[in-house]
């Protein structure tokens, strides 16, 4: 998925030229960014609101916006966490209807690779239920951190976009990993 650029109106302040167009230099910038970048970034919006849908709209609008900036921030990778994470923030809070549009039916076939074996299907989806389920029980805040490590996000791009200071992510990822390994391994009694 490419993002299309933006044409025929320049940015304020932006260094797009006369014609709307960014300078070469800023397009090879960006699109090394959107390569490295794009993927991870969809899949932490994924994860965090379970609607692949709303995570690709998310992802897309936080390039167009990089797009739209016309420069490249310090760290453009932090810069696109931190906007991504208040696009998801704003859109929970006015879409919250979305969850219950996505079936998971859809949401297999549209992601689907060869079929699995049946009995592993059931222990996958077992394990995907109980994994989800500990996410969803966990506090807003030790999630995102969790899920932006596990898409190999830095402290520093973490930081940035939960809008904490760098030097407390180790410990607050610590303390994240103790807490799902604790909700997860007490998920497996039966619940009769």
């Amino acid at each position: 998925m490419r993002v299309p650029p933006v044409t025929n109106r320049p940015v304020p302040g932006s260094s797009h030229d006369s014609r709307g167009e960014a300078p070469a230099s800023f397009q090879a910038q960006f699109t090394a960014i959107f390569d490295a970048n794009f993927a991870r970034l969809y899949r932490v919006l994924d994860r965090l609101s379970g609607e692949p849908e709303l995570a690709a709209d998310l992802a897309q609008e936080a390039f167009v916006r990089l797009y739209r900036r016309g420069s490249m921030p310090d760290a453009p990778a932090a810069w696109l966490v931190s906007v991504a994470m208040n696009l998801f923030r704003n859109a929970r809070a006015s879409q919250g209807r979305r969850r219950r549009l996505l079936t998971l039916a859809r949401a297999a076939h549209a992601h689907a690779d060869a079929p699995p074996a049946p009995d592993e299907v059931v222990i996958a989806e077992e394990t995907r239920r109980r994994v989800r389920a500990t996410l969803d029980g966990m506090p807003d805040r030790e999630r995102r951190l969790l899920l932006l490590q596990a898409e190999g996000f830095s402290y520093r791009e973490i930081a940035a976009g939960l809008e904490l200071h760098e030097a407390s992510i180790g410990t607050l990822l610590a303390r994240a990993r103790r807490l799902f390994q604790e909700e997860y391994a007490g998920g497996t009694d039966d619940e009769s």
